[in-house]
């Protein structure tokens, strides 16, 4: 193990060779914050009600190590009662219609899923903020309304979200991540928040992410890294890490992640849930945090994390169609979710990558791919096998366009607490060209490179006639904590700016059959980045953890994935994700 380890840090090393990360770190300075810091973890730790409050079997460090399902041990050892479990249990839209008719109140509901998030973040950690009694308030204030009015407030009535802290929240301190932020107080929600408050949202939890919001996992100077639910020694995912878990835990029934490189696909597929990466512009990041404003090349986006395809439709339909962003943020495009039926397995074509060319995926992915292809076929579907073109360029331009600035915002947020930096954030400030200061005219290159890469996916669709495009959410499942480089599968589909869906297919990483083959011992590793990534990949230290894939589709066609989705999940695979 030793070897192993030292073996991963060398070549970890190796690599780190675009950012001298002078003018981050400084000990006196941060030594200033960590009262505050001290305090921020205090109220999280007091916020958990002592009526939610788990015994654990074991300390934690023995659960981690035997890589506890908690899903399984909730129903198990019945942590809830079996009221709180079925209305848990349910969708969102199913959650609205039993309050309209009367069957459940807001306080019911809501008190259901605080029980269950509360005990999620027992288990993984996936809180920044916890406010129950806060969230009680507004549940109690809904079923008021109702009960004078006879009718709801909105379509999310009563509905639990959770949110990533990031998302600014009206009197909330909003640090996305970065310690020198913990005094920043948000004036008012953010334009997503309000919306989702003003549709009948309810809200109780806001949850982690890794420092920078650039990485794959959730490392940060708040708190403990978060872990996938069904695995509790492996992650989360990143940078939405504690939606994955929460909603995967299903301690919330819609959670609101961001996207610029896998953030919301990278934990849904990690946790065990479903997410959407939606084309750009369609949901308002307005009154959010990040290095990002003013990044136009290739901008963050805020998608859905659900536990069914249909939520996800649902939550896009409503907050775009009654929540109308564009009113509150000129960026949001003036596009109404369109009503796209579920098609015809016969009538459609998909082409599948089954390995991009970088970094090959590990055995359970490729039975994942294997597994779906044939079921599809099965069904109907056209299958074409796709090598897709020009993947190191696209990998190499979208890191480019992530540190055009010579990472100078990451490095003011950074610096202004001298906060320690974590090891993938490191790893982070290292895409592309690091330190360096891209001119005008270079990003304006870099800018004509992606829409050339666009174009050539887009003609390779149009030509083949292919609808959408199937492949791995990342080359392996959920890593170990801190143990996830490679982002080149999710990141094609930002620089391409394509509407993608990280689904669930049903199976888990089992360690007897998912195993490296003789061939694959004889393999000769294309890259450092390939080699870093497939060493980490031992069966035994990945027990149970979800198998995941993506759907793709063609700029602004987000409804015909979702509906895709839906075919491809309900019918076809028949994933239920709701116990």
């Amino acid at each position: 193990m030793t070897d192993h380890k030292s073996i991963e840090d060398a070549l970890f090393e190796s690599l780190l060779t675009k950012e001298t990360f002078e003018g981050y770190e400084d000990p006196e300075k941060f030594k200033q914050y960590i009262p505050k810091i001290e305090q921020y973890k205090k109220e999280l730790q007091d916020a958990i009600l002592d009526e939610y409050k788990v015994d654990f079997p074991k300390p934690i460090d023995e659960l981690v190590e035997e890589q506890l399902d908690a899903v399984d041990y909730l129903y198990k050892a019945k942590l809830l009662t079996p009221e709180e479990i079925k209305i848990t249990d349910s969708s969102a839209s199913e959650i609205v219609q039993n309050i309209a008719e009367g069957r459940w109140t807001a306080v019911q509901v809501f008190k259901a899923f605080a029980h269950r998030g509360t005990i999620a973040h027992q288990f993984t950690n996936c809180a920044h903020q916890l406010f129950v009694d806060e969230g009680l308030k507004q549940a109690q204030k809904l079923d008021d309304y109702q009960k004078k009015n006879g009718k709801l407030i909105g379509p999310l009535h009563g509905v639990p979200i959770s949110l990533k802290e990031q998302s600014g929240y009206k009197g909330k301190i909003t640090h996305a991540g970065y310690v020198g932020l913990i005094d920043n107080i948000s004036p008012k929600h953010s334009v997503t928040t309000q919306i989702l408050s003003d549709l009948g949202a309810v809200f109780y939890i806001r949850t982690t992410q890794p420092q920078t919001l650039m990485h794959l996992c959730s490392g940060n100077n708040f708190s403990e890294k978060t872990k996938c639910p069904f695995n509790i020694a492996l992650s989360s995912g990143g940078s939405s890490s504690g939606e994955g878990a929460v909603v995967s835990f299903g301690g919330s029934a819609i959670g609101i992640g961001s996207d610029i490189g896998g953030s919301v696909r990278s934990p849904a597929a990690f946790s065990g849930c479903h997410g959407l990466r939606p084309t750009t512009r369609r949901l308002s990041t307005l009154g959010g945090v990040s290095s990002g404003a003013g990044q136009e090349s290739v901008p963050a986006v805020y998608g859905p994390l659900t536990r069914t395809i249909g939520d996800i439709d649902y939550m896009m339909k409503t907050y775009i169609n009654e929540g109308h962003p564009w009113d509150y943020d000129a960026w949001s495009f003036y596009m109404p979710w369109r009503e796209v039926p579920k098609p015809q397995a016969t009538d459609l074509t998909i082409a599948v990558i089954r390995d991009d060319e970088l970094v090959r995926p590990s055995p359970p992915i490729r039975r994942g791919v294997d597994t779906v292809v044939k079921k599809l076929k099965e069904a109907g579907v056209d299958i074409i096998e796709f090598t897709p073109p020009n993947t190191e360029l696209a990998y190499e331009t979208v890191n480019k366009m992530y540190c055009c600035d010579g990472n100078e915002k990451q490095r003011e947020l950074l610096a202004k607490s001298g906060e320690p930096l974590q090891k993938l954030t490191k790893w982070s400030l290292n895409y592309g060209e690091g330190a360096r200061n891209y001119s005008i005219q270079e990003n304006r290159k870099l800018n004509t490179i992606r829409d050339a890469l666009r174009n050539e996916y887009n003609d390779f669709m149009v030509q083949n006639k292919v609808d959408f495009i199937l492949s791995p959410v990342y080359n392996n499942v959920a890593p170990r904590p801190g143990q996830v480089y490679n982002w080149s599968y999710t990141t094609l589909f930002n620089i391409l700016d394509f509407p993608t869906l990280a689904f669930q297919t049903g199976l888990k990483q089992d360690p007897e059959i998912d195993v490296w083959t003789e061939e694959d011992q004889k393999y000769n590793f294309r890259s450092k980045l390939e080699q870093l990534e497939n060493n980490n990949y031992k069966p035994e230290n990945f027990k149970h953890a979800p198998i995941a894939l993506q759907l793709s589709g063609r700029r602004y066609r987000d409804e015909e994935v979702v509906a895709a989705g839906k075919l491809i999940v309900d019918d076809i695979l028949k994933v239920n994700l709701l116990h």
